[in-house]
């Protein structure tokens, strides 16, 4: 297992003195925003791809320091009712794929996606309770008019390219939690996996390390966030999950991302990555910096070093014992 950052927040340096920053952390890899919600600070793929030797210099660059490329990352909203914002995040996410097959990168990581109730809607729509009635009955169409059609016909365009979807399952998008990403694999194929984020599954009341389990069962996890959530002792236990209270007002919210460590303990992490390498995952886990109470440099410092005494870099031994 290898220990890379998500760069978007480096998004203040140039592409190489990002690169140069990654490596002095002791960090192996780097993922990458291509536009849409991560910005394409460090890479723009419509360029990219309209010149050969762009592609080459932008691979040395990372090749040269000892660096992988873990993911290209387009989240976006692809089924977005208002059709010029779908269009945008559409030809974001087209560009991605083909930018990480020209680069050989094996995974792009993106969101679902949500569309609205209906045909001439104008905003997305998201249910989560099954009644009223009205919206078991807008999931359902949401499902068998737009995610599943969309994801069939786009899911097998990443698949032509030998490129894997690792959907982050994050609320406010049609795939948020294990149930809802396995019904889209169901649907479309093994193309369609997790980009596996904790935070996520914190705020939701799930336990990752049995949904890592449920979805490593499967093969169904491609990617991994490494980004810890803490519950307020005293805003939580009143508004409970759903809280609509700004990120920016961290201190009134029901819970914040927190660097990893600050949420939960280096155990609990411990065990997170004992069920990634228990289920057979073996390739990144990518930082994901978004701590309110943290500085870029301290957040990110902080998570590299609390990471560094739970992963498990190397193979597995042969039970010698036994």
């Amino acid at each position: 297992m290898k220990l890379g950052v998500f760069t978007v927040l480096f998004g203040g340096l140039p592409f190489e003195a990002m690169l140069d920053e990654v490596k002095s952390l002791g960090l192996e890899a780097v993922e990458i925003g291509t536009g849409t919600y991560p910005g394409d600070a460090h890479c723009q793929p419509a360029q990219l791809l309209a010149d050969d030797a762009k592609v080459t210099a932008f691979k040395r660059a990372v090749d040269s320091r000892g660096l992988m490329i873990s993911g290209l990352s387009c989240h976006g909203n692809p089924l977005h009712p208002n059709r010029e914002i779908a269009s945008g995040f559409h030809e974001t996410y087209v560009k991605t794929i083909e930018l990480a097959a020209r680069l050989e990168v094996p995974v792009v990581n993106l969101f679902s996606g949500c569309p609205g109730d209906h045909e001439g809607a104008k905003y997305p729509n998201w249910p989560v309770s099954p009644w009223p009635q009205d919206y078991q009955e807008v999931f359902e169409w949401q499902w068998r008019e737009k995610v599943i059609p969309y994801w069939k016909e786009w899911g097998a365009f990443a698949e032509r390219h030998g490129v894997k979807l690792a959907f982050e399952m994050h609320g406010g998008f049609s795939v948020h939690n294990p149930g809802t990403l396995l019904k889209l694999r169901d649907a479309v194929g093994e193309v369609i996996g997790a980009n596996f984020d904790p935070s996520h599954m914190y705020w939701q009341g799930i336990d990752p390390v049995a949904a890592i389990h449920h979805l490593g069962a499967a093969g169904a996890i491609h990617h991994f966030h490494a980004k810890d959530t803490a519950t307020n002792p005293v805003h939580g236990p009143i508004n409970g999950v759903l809280d609509m209270t700004p990120h920016s007002e961290w201190n009134r919210r029901s819970w914040i991302f927190r660097t990893v460590g600050y949420g939960h303990d280096l155990k609990h992490w411990a065990d997170i990555v004992s069920a990634l390498r228990t289920v057979g995952y073996d390739y990144v886990m990518s930082i994901e910096h978004e701590d309110s109470l943290m500085s870029i440099d301290e957040g990110i410092r902080k998570a590299v070093a609390n990471l560094k005494q739970v992963i498990i870099a190397d193979a597995a031994a042969k039970p010698w014992w036994a």
